[in-house]
């Protein structure tokens, strides 16, 4: 067994993590450069947490220009267990209104311009990504979502937008027929990042809008998501807390699913075929089998 070590990356309206302990700051370089912003870490109810905010502090980093790799390549060089992601989102299901979480089991990845794999030409490699999320620690957060008084979705379907723009109204009734429960800019390529670290991933998506699917609605814009945001991020810091009490015991077995040996059988370039340089950057985040 080992201890719990959750990396959190805060979407839009979360920042910081009020009520840690013994709080410090990671200034993290990595071989893919910096993350979003230098990493909080502390305690809560004994648990150590590591906070990254996604878009940095005060919101500077569009969706389209974060450094995916460079974030999740820091959380795994600081440690981390496992990662909690959390964002804002759009609904388009009618039963998912503005201030519903929504723990998400799947994805449809649409952005075009950004690098998704930490793998490149001199070590390839190819991990399962039919099961996205952690199932185990993403019952863990809805327990704790639910018990902070929020309404949860437990299963829903994220599709991934490259942005910075709000969709389309032919983009969002397109995306509603594909059987998309919500829309956001972030959770790809991040996810599939996680998942190639080794590290058990789970992801909320707060709903702030109806995107631009209802013809009898104004579309969505920024001060329509801030109003609701600012209600959601209170309701996930509680989630946070109570995710830590939930695995305040310390005692963490691993994934149930294995993700924490995925790249075992990932790797398919031969030892003697890799890239020495690629090689050097890629045990920051799989050092384990390199």
């Amino acid at each position: 067994m080992t201890q719990w070590k959750i990396g959190i990356i805060g979407g839009s309206g979360l920042y910081d993590l009020p009520g840690l302990q013994d709080v410090s700051c990671l200034d993290v370089d990595t071989p893919w450069g910096r993350p979003s912003d230098d990493l909080t870490t502390g305690h809560l109810s004994g648990v150590e947490l590591v906070f990254l905010p996604r878009h940095g502090r005060g919101h500077r980093i569009p969706p389209h220009e974060i450094n995916y790799r460079a974030n999740i390549a820091a959380l795994k060089m600081a440690g981390c267990t496992d990662i909690l992601s959390i964002s804002a989102c759009g609904s388009l299901n009618a039963e998912l209104p503005p201030g519903r979480f929504v723990m998400l089991d799947q994805y449809i990845d649409r952005t075009i311009s950004r690098v998704s794999s930490f793998f490149e030409t001199g070590c390839a490699a190819h991990v399962s990504m039919a099961d996205p999320v952690c199932g185990r620690l993403a019952s863990l957060v809805a327990d704790a979502a639910e018990a902070a008084g929020a309404p949860v979705t437990r299963g829903g379907t994220y599709l991934a937008m490259e942005g910075p723009q709000f969709s389309t109204r032919a983009e969002s009734a397109l995306y509603r027929s594909w059987g998309c429960d919500v829309i956001g800019m972030t959770n790809m390529p991040e996810a599939r990042l996680a998942r190639e670290a080794e590290l058990p991933y789970a992801s909320i998506a707060m709903v702030t809008d109806f995107d631009s699917w209802r013809e009898d609605e104004a579309a969505v814009d920024v001060p329509a998501v801030l109003a609701v945001m600012r209600q959601n991020a209170d309701l996930a810091q509680l989630t946070i807390a109570g995710l830590a009490d939930l695995v305040s015991d310390g005692s963490r077995t691993p994934s149930p699913r294995g993700i924490e040996t995925v790249l075992d059988t990932a790797i398919i370039t031969p030892p003697d075929a890799r890239d020495p340089d690629l090689a050097r950057k890629l045990k920051a985040i799989a050092g384990r089998v390199l």
